[in-house]
């Protein structure tokens, strides 16, 4: 009995240390000195806890934010929660325009009155300046998206990206000459630009702690929302016997933004954002709203908001708008920049770049029919889709790293078999004969590699820059790694036709050699990011060894009722 009133003297204690927190955060957002502000903090100590009846001791990557999940749980279906699942849906829309246009070109290149018109084939340097047009695009508009996003927020820059888009949809779909349609690509990249600076952000920054890693990589999966439907649309519209057959999918490529722009301004501005901009009251109004069940005091609420006032400066990078400094000079912006420089280049050159060209890889393994290479390019994003969603549901439970370097080594091998089976089937054909079974593998190591491909860095390819980079340097990150993930795609779409065209399956050798160099680097230089609020990972880049520090976890004492009573360490820290 006598232990029973003690845990709920100690239990009484943690609420009304809560509740002084709660008038000491608001009192802070009117003005009163930060080092007021007191988190009630987990006490540290050696498990003594521990032999309460039905505690258990359990490894977490950080014991406050262990703490504050246990004691605040997001009702799931609640109306605010709903809320946001739309907001994040409206960012999966912006990524949906980008991943449109791949399947769209992939396809529309094949189309005999699309060659017709343009004088165009499937491979060449022509075919690579309409693909390429479209990323030099975006590489120019990056920076001016990170000012955009910084400057007016981020639902304003997708609100801009959405109609930028329109404009570029409505050049290119009335071109008749190749002049005009490359015009429109430019257009087109440039929208893409802003909305892929400013979508990923928002996903981000407006998602609770242990939601952000689905949230952000249902975001990025929107590359499958566009290009699923771009697969399906222009497979449909190859039957039709005029230029509408390459048209009508091009107008349709400005759905997703027509929804964006009806609806982004509707939603809430992320917090992160409204913080780093002096208007705290309205980003404390949307944790308590969105991640508090609508509790201010609510700890998970009062632990963003503590972390939020100590690592987001008002007087920020993101005030000056060319200002990129802090990624270079400092040790914590070099290893985030690693991070960012590592998922952007990696995620488009590791052998996922040969999808622009879908329909010459199956040429290449005897599929010689229009759509039937249409078919197959269907069913690879299909499939490509079920990999990405897989991983998106244990995005918050899977260690980033781990996958990455695992994923990345069983690409290299699809690709291995991919090659070798390719190779088998070049010989054959030279000497008049093809087997079956060998192009039924070729086919299905191909296929075998998207899906792999996608579980391992679809995902991730959003949530790793953003939680890499801080509030105030976000935006100009994103811009970078626009910028970098678009020279990739550059160096794809403009060398890709014309390596194809003259070496064939052996430059599929390349990516093989390249993906195990990645998961090297990977093991050397990636942070693991899982089970720590964005500002808790200042700590980890400020650290001598970022990698080993990432790596580190807390041992906490979880009481039956759910309660975290005491984060678990030896003597010498406890003094």
């Amino acid at each position: 009995m006598a232990e029973n009133k003690t845990e709920a003297a100690e239990l009484s204690t943690l609420r009304d240390r809560s509740t002084k927190k709660m008038v000491e955060v608001i009192e802070h957002s009117q003005g009163t000195p930060m080092d007021k502000m007191h988190y009630p903090e987990v006490s540290a100590g050696t498990g003594e806890s521990a032999v309460r009846e039905g505690a258990q001791a359990k490894t977490v990557h950080n014991a406050e934010l262990y703490a504050a999940l246990q004691e605040t749980k997001i009702k799931p279906w609640s109306k605010e929660s709903r809320k946001l699942y739309f907001a994040i849906f409206i960012a999966f829309c912006c990524a949906c325009a980008n991943g449109y246009d791949a399947a769209l070109m992939t396809s529309i290149i094949a189309m005999p009155h699309f060659q017709k018109t343009f004088k165009t084939s499937t491979t060449g340097s022509q075919v690579s300046l309409i693909f390429s047009l479209y990323t030099v695009g975006a590489m120019c508009a990056s920076p001016f998206a990170a000012i955009l996003s910084d400057r007016y927020g981020r639902r304003k820059a997708m609100f801009v990206g959405g109609w930028t888009i329109i404009v570029g949809m409505v050049i290119v779909s009335t071109a008749s000459t190749v002049a005009q349609f490359i015009v429109g690509r430019f257009v087109l990249g440039m929208g893409i630009a802003v909305m892929t600076v400013a979508a990923p952000a928002y996903a981000v920054e407006i998602s609770p702690p242990h939601w952000r890693g689905r949230c952000t990589g249902f975001y990025n999966c929107g590359w499958f929302g566009g290009s699923i439907p771009a697969a399906a649309v222009t497979y449909g519209t190859n039957y039709i016997d005029s230029d509408y057959s390459w048209r009508i999918p091009l107008i349709l490529q400005a759905f997703a933004c027509i929804i964006v722009i009806s609806s982004v301004l509707f939603l809430p501005e992320s917090p992160r954002y409204l913080m780093a901009n002096g208007r705290d009251t309205e980003a404390l109004d949307f944790l308590a709203k969105y991640h508090g069940n609508g509790d201010p005091s609510s700890r998970l609420v009062m632990l963003e908001v503590e972390e939020m006032k100590e690592n987001i400066r008002q007087d920020g990078i993101d005030k000056n708008a060319w200002d990129y400094r802090p990624f270079l000079l400092t040790h914590s912006g070099r290893w985030r920049m690693a991070q960012v420089l590592m998922i952007s280049i990696f995620g488009q050159f590791s052998g996922n770049g040969l999808g622009y060209f879908n329909t010459v890889i199956f040429a290449n393994i005897g599929v010689n029919s229009v759509s039937q290479q249409l078919a197959y390019n269907l069913l690879n994003s299909v499939l490509s889709a079920v990999g990405a969603l897989t991983a998106v549901s244990m995005t918050d439970r899977m260690p980033r790293r781990k996958v990455l370097i695992i994923g990345t080594l069983v690409c290299a091998v699809a690709l291995a078999c991919n090659s070798g089976l390719s190779a088998a089937l070049d010989n054959q054909q030279k000497h008049g004969g093809v087997q079956q079974s060998y192009a039924k593998g070729a086919l299905a190591s191909y296929f075998l590699f998207n899906i792999i491909f996608s579980f391992t860095y679809t995902p991730l390819q959003a949530v790793i820059p953003t939680e890499a980079l801080e509030t105030t340097t976000r935006a100009k990150g994103l811009a970078a790694s626009g910028v970098i993930v678009n020279a990739m795609g550059f160096i794809n779409q403009f060398c890709g036709p014309i390596a194809l065209g003259n070496i064939g399956y052996k430059y599929i050798f390349i990516f093989v050699g390249w993906d195990i160099i990645e998961a090297l680097l990977w093991f050397l230089f990636g942070v693991e990011s899982q089970g720590r609020t964005l500002e808790q990972l200042e700590w980890v880049y400020t650290q001598p060894n970022p990698v080993k520090a990432s790596l580190q976890v807390d041992k906490v004492i979880v009481q039956a009722d759910g309660t975290v009573t005491e984060k678990v360490v030896t003597g010498a820290e406890v003094l």
